[in-house]
């Protein structure tokens, strides 16, 4: 197992993009938009493989500190059968599935589980 993406909120997606990839000479992904949710996000992949999910909702604010900043992390288990069979354990030992597991609009499989502070954790491929 191995920490896939962290996921950070963003006020100004953009802004934030050109940062990362000005100072930090990360390559950013094509913007992923959701009409639906009016989520967006990108990935930005730095040198050495670890990725950053740059993500933005109108309705996550500053303001609303608990939704602010760290949105959640992301662990590759390697196979959607693996994800499949942790989701389901993890659900059977107290930590209810909250979403998935299914593929995202943006091609990801995943399932969505808290951990015991309410933190979200992404198990993905």
């Amino acid at each position: 197992m191995k920490i896939e993406h962290v996921g950070l909120w963003a006020k100004d997606l953009e802004n934030m993009r050109d940062f990362y990839v000005k100072y930090f000479g990360a390559q950013a992904s094509n913007l992923y938009h959701n009409p639906k949710t009016k989520f967006s996000s990108y990935f930005l992949t730095f040198s050495e493989g670890a990725r950053v999910e740059l993500c933005h909702r109108p309705d996550i604010t500053q303001g609303n500190k608990a939704s602010f900043g760290l949105t959640h992390l992301a662990f590759a288990l390697g196979s959607k059968e693996e994800v499949d069979r942790f989701a389901y354990e993890m659900q059977d030992n107290g930590y209810p599935i909250q979403n998935g597991p299914r593929t995202t609009g943006d091609g990801y499989y995943e399932a969505v589980i808290y951990d015991p502070e309410g933190n979200q954790i992404e198990l993905t491929v």
